[in-house]
């Protein structure tokens, strides 16, 4: 069985993505073969779709891998406000939204379109003094997170139904790293005055991996596993290095070599992936080596 790859997951709901792992972790016997295991990207257990996960030395790429660009299918629910943003929280504000017209909706999208300070959820991971800002805020703790610059590059409504006093809108989005969809709902929901939550919400893509890539948790397995190199090639520029820089990079020496972008992928002449290296003044240096 290899000990290195990428698993691209399709996560259904009612799992944290921490169980995700879990699953992967029994799948592989990494506690048997002292094998790493991590993602990239959290997914709320309501929350379906997109999950990378890194097994052995993969894990090193997830900080790279998670600051893609994300697309995601959403359910906003207008009228009510909950307290976590999305339908596992509490009711907390009910109002009349059955008035609201589409060019409404469409004029109070605009404003949450393109380059935005965005404040992220309270129930987020965001960490709050060393603490996570979801447990403070079971807790019952006030958390006041700080607005942060984050890119809406798409932000289309697909379906409006109306049911009763609330509003159901189907929309999807693609956004920058760092960027919470319950965030927009909510705010969508304040900008129009009655109140908005998360019903439903898909991850469909983190850069250029997508669904097409995602295998079921039932069927996680050696086979469905992306090997390093192939999946620094959906991530990075790649570059091939000969022997003699393979062995430098294996002392994690800089090289005298051009690399594209802040971060590049080194493959060696056996098509493995050896490591992450970034410009320097003299070259290139190392950010992660695999070998």
């Amino acid at each position: 069985m290899s000990d290195s790859g990428i698993l691209i997951v399709d996560k259904p709901a009612g799992l944290t993505s921490q169980q995700v792992v879990g699953r992967v972790r029994r799948v592989f016997d990494a506690r048997k073969r002292k094998l790493k295991v991590g993602h990239a990207g959290t997914l709320d257990p309501m929350a379906t779709g997109v999950l990378i996960v890194g097994v052995g030395k993969a894990t090193r790429l997830l900080g790279h891998l998670a600051l893609h660009d994300k697309a995601y299918s959403a359910t906003i629910r207008l009228g009510q406000s909950t307290s976590t943003d999305d339908a596992e929280g509490e009711l907390i504000q009910a109002s009349d939204a059955s008035s609201i017209s589409e060019q409404q909706l469409a004029e109070a999208i605009k404003p949450l379109t393109g380059d935005i300070m965005q404040v992220p959820s309270s129930v987020s991971a965001i960490k709050v003094n060393g603490k996570r800002a979801y447990a403070l805020a079971r807790k019952g703790e006030d958390v006041a997170l700080a607005a942060r610059p984050v890119t809406v590059s798409r932000f289309d409504v697909l379906d409006v139904r109306r049911l009763g006093e609330v509003l159901d809108v189907d929309v999807e989005v693609e956004v920058s790293s760092g960027t919470y969809v319950r965030a927009l709902a909510r705010d969508l929901g304040e900008a129009l005055g009655v109140g908005g939550h998360l019903t439903m919400l898909r991850r469909s893509r983190i850069g250029r991996y997508n669904l097409a890539d995602a295998v079921a948790l039932d069927d996680i397995s050696e086979e469905a596993m992306m090997p390093m190199a192939r999946a620094a090639r959906f991530s990075f520029p790649v570059r091939n290095v000969d022997e003699a820089q393979a062995r430098n990079v294996g002392y994690g020496k800089p090289l005298d070599i051009t690399v594209e972008g802040p971060v590049t992928g080194l493959v060696d002449p056996e098509g493995n992936l050896i490591a992450l290296y970034a410009p320097d003044d003299s070259g290139a240096k190392p950010l992660a080596v695999l070998i």
